[in-house]
């Protein structure tokens, strides 16, 4: 499959690598290409491209949006057409000191990445859980919870399919609006990792009776 990593920090960084290894064609898009961070990116991940972000775009059928929130918006628009790709977000609008979230209730990061990226099929996904557990969603017999929401099911079952294979509980929570609750329950994950002392190597699991 080909997938376009697009703000290829710690998520991004470490989402595509993972899938590079699994045998996926993987673009970095970056702002430098050049520059020595990228250059480590791409050591790290074992195959892949480093190219611009519209290139990346333009080549992918999978999309993964792990930018800022900030600069989620101009990014996207810079990327050109994306109608018909998967549109992977994983942003979630923090606040600057991770104390709440700049917009929620009636709207979602998801849902304004759908109107920023029109005609592309979105998914919320990989924003609940910190890069270290998408690093390794294993613990002993069990596997991170991770939820995704979307409108579109193809798409859905196609990134479903992508968090398998990293070894994570891939769970349906629904549709895109749906993101309204998942990315407060990402800042639920941060407050304890940050704010109540749990650390960072932590995930959630869905029982069912």
């Amino acid at each position: 499959m080909n997938i376009g990593i697009i703000g290829a920090g710690n998520v991004g960084g470490t989402l595509g690598a993972r899938w590079a290894r699994n045998g996926h064609t993987v673009a970095f898009g970056v702002r430098d290409p050049n520059s020595t961070g990228s250059r480590e990116l791409l050591q790290k991940a074992g195959s892949g491209t480093l190219t611009n972000m519209a290139d990346a775009a333009k080549s992918a059928d999978v999309l993964l949006v792990s930018t800022p929130w900030a600069a989620a918006r101009q990014v996207i628009e810079s990327l050109g057409d994306l109608s018909g790709k998967i549109v992977i977000d994983v942003v979630n609008p923090l606040l600057p000191d991770l104390s709440g979230l700049i917009l929620g209730t009636t709207t979602s990061a998801a849902e304004q990445v759908a109107q920023w990226a029109s005609g592309a099929r979105v998914v919320k996904a990989f924003n609940t859980i910190g890069f270290n557990i998408m690093a390794d969603p294993s613990f002993g017999a069990s596997r991170a919870l991770l939820f995704y929401c979307g409108d579109d099911a193809a798409a859905k079952q196609t990134v479903k399919s992508l968090a398998a294979e990293l070894g994570f509980d891939p769970q349906d929570a629904g549709p895109l609006r749906q993101a309204r609750l998942l990315e407060p329950f990402a800042l639920l994950w941060i407050s304890l990792a940050y704010g109540q002392g749990y650390g960072r190597d932590f995930a959630f699991q869905l029982l069912r009776r």
